[in-house]
């Protein structure tokens, strides 16, 4: 299929070709977004391709971005991609955490299995291969972690300088640690994140650096690879919902826009409702669907939350993610730090793992089923973001009961595991374990 760049607004649509640098429309300030057009691919013999290549060891066929090329952006180029071997992330039962949540069955599409331990990697390696096709050699991003982590490494296996703006004080050690080992320049601002994307796009335009947020619509592209490789793994099947964490509200946009796409083309026959869980602190989206006007998004001037990856007050992508809501019937819902925490504790007892941010999702099906809105035998599906060992110092404290929300309050360790000090006794230590 040929592609080129539209503006998202109804009533712009100017379009643009792929490879001119812009992030918004110059004609109207809209978002822009990848359209498609010409002959539609034969979903059956696709289909067939996609699961023979996952037998094929060139580099391509072992992304699970990749291996969905004829779905993404770059016209069958396969030339100069980045790659780290991203996507193939597991689908994952959660018996413990559906029993939590009050569900039959729970799977979770654990994304901290990619690269760098997130779901960024699956745009990240659209965003660098665009880069280096648009001739940049230094790229750009504002994160609270992961998408910094991501963008580094990427950066560096394409040969290209990445430089990182993070919130002075605002990120996890597990996830800064990330960016400095894969060699990018990092500048701590005193700002919050939403501060700094307005200052980085004003850099970026002045410097000539490519920018990699998730305003970059080829970010948005690979993202979808996310949907396409879970329907994939799960035969094609929809489930009746998809749950996932909402911040910058990136995925959202690309998994809507990946199942209306699917559902156009022949591969699906039905949509799955999306159920987004946005952090108490931290909900402008949640605000925006209880209003009867939803033509303005009021922000978050000081969004606050533990879960650091979607402490995002005004997210970019709110008008894509809005329309994907509306159009899949979906709903958004929020969390409180206690439900969060006990949820990613829940999530840790099935043996499985994930950053604070991810666990939003089984909190958010804990209120959804309480609230009538999910019910007990519904298909569900939760996308866990982020891996486990992305913010350590969050479990620790969790276990050991000195966790607090960022106004001070003191979390329950509802299910604490506490590490005991015992003596160098075996007689005493076989007394203890015998409690």
């Amino acid at each position: 299929m040929l592609s080129e760049l539209v503006c998202f607004e109804p009533g712009c649509r100017a379009r643009f070709p792929l490879d001119e640098v812009i992030y918004t429309c110059p004609q109207c300030g809209g978002l822009l977004e990848v359209a498609y057009s010409g002959d539609k691919p034969d979903p059956g013999s696709l289909k067939k391709i996609w699961r023979e290549r996952r037998m094929n060891n060139s580099p391509l066929d072992q992304s699970g971005v990749w291996r969905y090329r004829e779905l993404l952006p770059f016209d069958g180029n396969a030339a100069g991609v980045v790659t780290l071997r991203e996507g193939n992330t597991p689908l994952v039962n959660g018996p413990r955490a559906a029993a939590y949540a009050g569900i039959d069955s729970l799977v979770f599409k654990h994304q901290g299995f990619n690269p760098t331990g997130s779901f960024k990697d699956n745009g990240m390696t659209c965003g660098a291969t665009q880069a280096l096709r648009v001739g940049m050699r230094r790229v750009a991003c504002v994160s609270t972690g992961n998408t910094s982590a991501s963008m580094a490494a990427y950066a560096s296996a394409a040969g290209l300088q990445p430089v990182i703006f993070i919130p002075h004080g605002n990120i996890s050690y597990g996830k800064l640690s990330q960016a400095l080992e894969y060699g990018a320049r990092t500048l701590q601002v005193e700002a919050n994140f939403d501060q700094i994307l307005a200052l980085v796009r004003i850099l970026a335009e002045r410097l000539g650096i490519y920018l990699l947020n998730s305003i970059n619509p080829f970010r948005i592209e690979g993202q979808k690879s996310i949907i396409i490789e879970m329907l994939d793994q799960r035969d094609w099947t929809p489930p009746d919902w998809i749950v996932l964490p909402g911040g910058n509200l990136g995925n959202t946009s690309a998994f809507g826009k990946a199942l209306r796409e699917l559902a156009s083309l022949g591969f699906i026959t039905r949509m799955p409702r999306l159920a987004v869980v946005q952090a108490e602190g931290a909900a402008p989206f949640w605000d925006l669907m209880q209003s009867a006007d939803r033509a303005v998004l009021r922000p978050v001037e000081n969004p606050k939350t533990l879960a650091t990856a979607i402490r995002i007050g005004d997210p970019v992508s709110w008008k894509k993610a809005l329309r994907e809501v509306e159009c899949s019937n979906g709903i958004v819902a929020r969390a409180s730090e206690q439900e969060i925490a006990d949820a990613k504790a829940q999530i840790g007892l099935c043996g499985i793992g994930c950053e604070p941010a991810s666990a939003a999702t089984l909190a958010g099906i804990k209120k959804l089923v309480s609230a009538g809105v999910i019910r007990s035998g519904d298909d569900v599906v939760a996308v866990l973001t982020g891996n486990v060992l992305k913010d350590p110092d969050y479990i620790y404290r969790y276990h050991t009961g000195t966790l607090q929300t960022p106004a001070g309050a003191p979390i329950k360790p509802t299910f604490g595991n506490n590490p005991i000090v015992v003596p160098n006794d075996a007689g005493k230590i076989a007394e203890l374990l015998a409690k």
